[in-house]
Protein backbone atom coordinates (compact mmCIF):
# COMPACT_ATOMS: atom_id res chain seq x y z
CA UNK A 1 0.00 0.00 0.00
CA UNK A 2 1.20 3.79 -0.63
CA UNK A 3 2.05 5.95 2.12
CA UNK A 4 -1.71 8.14 1.38
CA UNK A 5 -3.63 5.17 1.67
CA UNK A 6 -2.22 4.13 4.63
CA UNK A 7 -2.98 7.46 6.38
CA UNK A 8 -0.89 9.45 8.69
CA UNK A 9 0.86 9.45 12.13
CA UNK A 10 -0.69 10.19 15.17
CA UNK A 11 0.66 9.55 18.62
CA UNK A 12 -2.08 9.62 21.48
CA UNK A 13 -1.14 9.95 25.10
CA UNK A 14 -2.64 7.15 26.92
CA UNK A 15 -1.27 6.12 30.30
CA UNK A 16 1.93 8.58 30.63
CA UNK A 17 2.95 7.21 27.50
CA UNK A 18 2.82 8.78 23.57
CA UNK A 19 1.84 5.72 21.10
CA UNK A 20 1.93 6.00 17.53
CA UNK A 21 -0.31 5.02 15.52
CA UNK A 22 -1.94 5.22 11.56
CA UNK A 23 -4.65 7.00 11.06
CA UNK A 24 -6.60 6.43 7.80
CA UNK A 25 -10.24 7.78 6.91
CA UNK A 26 -11.60 6.99 3.43
CA UNK A 27 -14.25 9.49 2.21
CA UNK A 28 -18.05 8.95 3.56
CA UNK A 29 -16.12 7.09 6.29
CA UNK A 30 -19.38 5.36 8.29
CA UNK A 31 -17.19 4.12 10.70
CA UNK A 32 -13.84 3.78 12.53
CA UNK A 33 -12.04 0.70 14.01
CA UNK A 34 -8.86 0.41 16.04
CA UNK A 35 -6.29 -2.12 16.06
CA UNK A 36 -5.28 -4.46 19.14
CA UNK A 37 -2.10 -5.73 17.85
CA UNK A 38 -0.79 -8.98 19.32
CA UNK A 39 2.69 -10.88 20.66
CA UNK A 40 5.22 -9.55 19.46
CA UNK A 41 3.31 -7.83 16.52
CA UNK A 42 3.24 -3.86 15.65
CA UNK A 43 0.92 -1.48 13.10
CA UNK A 44 3.57 -2.56 10.80
CA UNK A 45 2.42 -6.21 10.83
CA UNK A 46 1.55 -7.36 7.34
CA UNK A 47 -1.53 -9.22 8.15
CA UNK A 48 -3.40 -6.22 10.31
CA UNK A 49 -1.84 -3.80 7.37
CA UNK A 50 -4.32 -6.07 4.71
CA UNK A 51 -7.26 -6.13 6.84
CA UNK A 52 -7.25 -2.62 7.65
CA UNK A 53 -7.29 -2.05 3.63
CA UNK A 54 -9.82 -4.39 3.39
CA UNK A 55 -11.88 -2.69 6.22
CA UNK A 56 -10.68 0.87 4.43
CA UNK A 57 -11.82 -0.13 1.07
CA UNK A 58 -15.53 -0.92 2.68
CA UNK A 59 -15.52 2.74 3.59
CA UNK A 60 -14.37 2.06 7.30
CA UNK A 61 -11.37 4.60 9.16
CA UNK A 62 -8.79 2.29 10.34
CA UNK A 63 -6.02 3.39 13.28
CA UNK A 64 -3.14 0.96 13.66
CA UNK A 65 -2.33 1.53 17.28
CA UNK A 66 1.17 0.27 18.68
CA UNK A 67 0.21 0.00 22.20
CA UNK A 68 3.56 -0.44 23.69
CA UNK A 69 6.35 2.35 22.91
CA UNK A 70 9.23 1.25 20.88
CA UNK A 71 11.14 1.02 24.36
CA UNK A 72 8.39 -1.53 26.12
CA UNK A 73 8.64 -3.29 22.75
CA UNK A 74 12.24 -4.15 23.40
CA UNK A 75 12.11 -5.06 26.55
CA UNK A 76 8.99 -7.35 25.56
CA UNK A 77 11.04 -9.33 22.62
CA UNK A 78 12.78 -10.52 25.57
CA UNK A 79 10.42 -11.41 28.31
CA UNK A 80 7.31 -11.88 26.85
CA UNK A 81 5.21 -9.82 29.40
CA UNK A 82 3.89 -6.67 28.26
CA UNK A 83 2.05 -8.14 25.62
CA UNK A 84 -0.03 -10.39 28.05
CA UNK A 85 -0.60 -7.43 30.49
CA UNK A 86 -3.96 -7.40 29.07
CA UNK A 87 -4.95 -5.08 31.99
CA UNK A 88 -2.07 -2.70 30.56
CA UNK A 89 -3.15 -2.75 26.58
CA UNK A 90 -6.87 -2.32 27.21
CA UNK A 91 -6.26 0.79 29.70
CA UNK A 92 -4.82 1.91 26.58
CA UNK A 93 -7.03 0.64 23.96
CA UNK A 94 -9.52 2.89 26.24
CA UNK A 95 -7.47 6.15 26.01
CA UNK A 96 -7.25 5.19 22.26
CA UNK A 97 -11.05 5.18 22.06
CA UNK A 98 -11.55 8.12 24.34
CA UNK A 99 -9.04 9.84 22.20
CA UNK A 100 -10.89 9.22 18.81
CA UNK A 101 -14.41 10.72 20.22
CA UNK A 102 -12.75 13.76 21.18
CA UNK A 103 -10.65 14.30 17.51
CA UNK A 104 -12.22 16.18 15.06
CA UNK A 105 -11.28 13.90 12.29
CA UNK A 106 -13.24 10.64 13.85
CA UNK A 107 -15.66 12.85 16.37
CA UNK A 108 -19.20 10.75 15.52
CA UNK A 109 -17.80 7.72 14.46
CA UNK A 110 -19.37 5.02 15.43
CA UNK A 111 -16.11 2.76 17.04
CA UNK A 112 -15.07 -1.09 16.31
CA UNK A 113 -11.80 -3.21 17.80
CA UNK A 114 -9.76 -5.91 16.15
CA UNK A 115 -7.92 -8.14 18.23
CA UNK A 116 -5.12 -9.84 17.42
CA UNK A 117 -3.72 -12.85 19.78
CA UNK A 118 -3.59 -11.71 23.12
CA UNK A 119 -4.79 -8.31 21.61
CA UNK A 120 -8.08 -9.59 20.81
CA UNK A 121 -8.05 -10.27 24.91
CA UNK A 122 -7.32 -7.01 25.67
CA UNK A 123 -10.09 -5.75 23.01
CA UNK A 124 -12.58 -7.14 24.95
CA UNK A 125 -11.80 -6.12 27.98
CA UNK A 126 -11.50 -2.51 26.41
CA UNK A 127 -15.14 -3.00 25.16
CA UNK A 128 -16.85 -3.86 28.66
CA UNK A 129 -14.95 -0.66 29.71
CA UNK A 130 -16.64 1.64 27.21
CA UNK A 131 -20.15 -0.17 26.24
CA UNK A 132 -21.66 2.41 24.77
CA UNK A 133 -19.05 3.56 23.08
CA UNK A 134 -17.95 0.20 21.18
CA UNK A 135 -20.09 -1.20 18.60
CA UNK A 136 -18.13 -4.23 17.64
CA UNK A 137 -15.47 -6.46 17.95
CA UNK A 138 -13.43 -8.95 15.23
CA UNK A 139 -11.03 -10.97 16.84
CA UNK A 140 -8.22 -12.93 14.87
CA UNK A 141 -6.64 -15.82 15.90
CA UNK A 142 -7.17 -14.43 19.23
CA UNK A 143 -7.00 -14.97 22.87
CA UNK A 144 -10.17 -13.50 24.07
CA UNK A 145 -10.25 -15.72 26.93
CA UNK A 146 -7.75 -13.78 28.64
CA UNK A 147 -10.02 -11.38 29.13
CA UNK A 148 -11.55 -13.43 31.65
CA UNK A 149 -14.51 -11.69 33.73
CA UNK A 150 -15.36 -8.96 31.36
CA UNK A 151 -16.34 -11.39 29.01
CA UNK A 152 -19.33 -11.28 30.47
CA UNK A 153 -19.91 -7.53 30.72
CA UNK A 154 -19.39 -6.75 26.70
CA UNK A 155 -22.03 -5.59 25.14
CA UNK A 156 -20.57 -5.22 21.43
CA UNK A 157 -21.50 -7.55 19.07
CA UNK A 158 -18.07 -10.07 18.82
CA UNK A 159 -16.60 -12.27 16.20
CA UNK A 160 -14.36 -14.77 16.96
CA UNK A 161 -12.30 -15.53 13.54
CA UNK A 162 -10.09 -18.77 14.10
CA UNK A 163 -8.01 -21.17 11.84
CA UNK A 164 -9.46 -24.34 11.53
CA UNK A 165 -6.16 -25.94 12.01
CA UNK A 166 -5.41 -23.78 14.99
CA UNK A 167 -6.82 -26.48 17.59
CA UNK A 168 -5.50 -24.96 21.01
CA UNK A 169 -6.87 -21.18 20.10
CA UNK A 170 -10.12 -22.73 18.50
CA UNK A 171 -10.63 -24.81 21.78
CA UNK A 172 -9.89 -21.54 24.05
CA UNK A 173 -12.51 -19.26 21.91
CA UNK A 174 -15.17 -21.73 21.98
CA UNK A 175 -14.59 -21.57 25.66
CA UNK A 176 -14.75 -17.85 25.44
CA UNK A 177 -18.10 -17.97 23.48
CA UNK A 178 -19.92 -19.44 25.50
CA UNK A 179 -18.73 -16.98 28.17
CA UNK A 180 -20.13 -13.53 26.29
CA UNK A 181 -23.64 -12.64 26.52
CA UNK A 182 -23.61 -10.37 23.76
CA UNK A 183 -24.42 -11.12 20.19
CA UNK A 184 -21.71 -13.52 18.81
CA UNK A 185 -20.40 -16.02 16.56
CA UNK A 186 -17.66 -17.81 15.88
CA UNK A 187 -16.57 -18.65 12.49
CA UNK A 188 -13.85 -21.00 11.20
CA UNK A 189 -11.61 -20.57 8.22
CA UNK A 190 -11.15 -24.03 7.38
CA UNK A 191 -7.55 -25.18 7.41
CA UNK A 192 -6.02 -21.77 8.03
CA UNK A 193 -3.52 -22.16 10.94
CA UNK A 194 -2.58 -19.38 13.34
CA UNK A 195 -1.30 -16.25 11.23
CA UNK A 196 -3.37 -17.42 8.34
CA UNK A 197 -0.71 -17.61 6.04
CA UNK A 198 -2.54 -20.03 3.75
CA UNK A 199 -3.45 -19.34 0.14
CA UNK A 200 -7.54 -17.17 0.55
CA UNK A 201 -6.90 -17.29 4.22
CA UNK A 202 -6.60 -13.89 5.00
CA UNK A 203 -8.88 -12.45 2.46
CA UNK A 204 -11.77 -15.03 4.24
CA UNK A 205 -10.72 -12.89 7.22
CA UNK A 206 -10.70 -9.56 5.93
CA UNK A 207 -14.60 -10.17 4.34
CA UNK A 208 -15.43 -12.15 7.53
CA UNK A 209 -14.62 -9.07 9.14
CA UNK A 210 -15.93 -5.97 7.02
CA UNK A 211 -19.38 -7.40 6.61
CA UNK A 212 -19.05 -7.63 10.62
CA UNK A 213 -18.24 -4.25 10.82
CA UNK A 214 -20.68 -2.57 8.26
CA UNK A 215 -23.59 -4.29 10.05
CA UNK A 216 -22.57 -2.57 13.48
CA UNK A 217 -21.37 -0.12 12.42
CA UNK A 218 -23.02 2.05 9.45
CA UNK A 219 -25.82 3.12 11.26
CA UNK A 220 -25.78 6.14 12.78
CA UNK A 221 -22.63 7.31 11.58
CA UNK A 222 -21.57 10.88 10.40
CA UNK A 223 -19.53 10.54 7.45
CA UNK A 224 -16.03 12.18 7.91
CA UNK A 225 -14.11 13.35 4.92
CA UNK A 226 -10.47 11.75 4.30
CA UNK A 227 -7.25 12.69 5.55
CA UNK A 228 -4.20 11.26 3.62
CA UNK A 229 -1.57 14.36 4.72
CA UNK A 230 1.30 12.77 7.22
CA UNK A 231 0.64 14.84 10.46
CA UNK A 232 0.56 14.47 14.27
CA UNK A 233 -3.23 15.12 15.73
CA UNK A 234 -3.80 17.02 18.93
CA UNK A 235 -3.14 14.37 21.73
Amino acid sequence: MNRSSEGVLVRIRAGGVALEGNLAIPPGATGVVAFAHGSGSSRYSPRNRAVAGALREGGLATLLLDLLTAEEEAVDDETAHLRFDIDLLADRLVDATDWLGEAEETRGLPVGYFGASTGGGAALVAAARRPNVVRAVVSRGGRPDLAGAALARVRAPTLLIVGGADHVVLELNGEALERLRCEKKLEVVTGATHLFEEPGALEEVARLARDWYLRHLAQGAVPRPSRTRESELPS
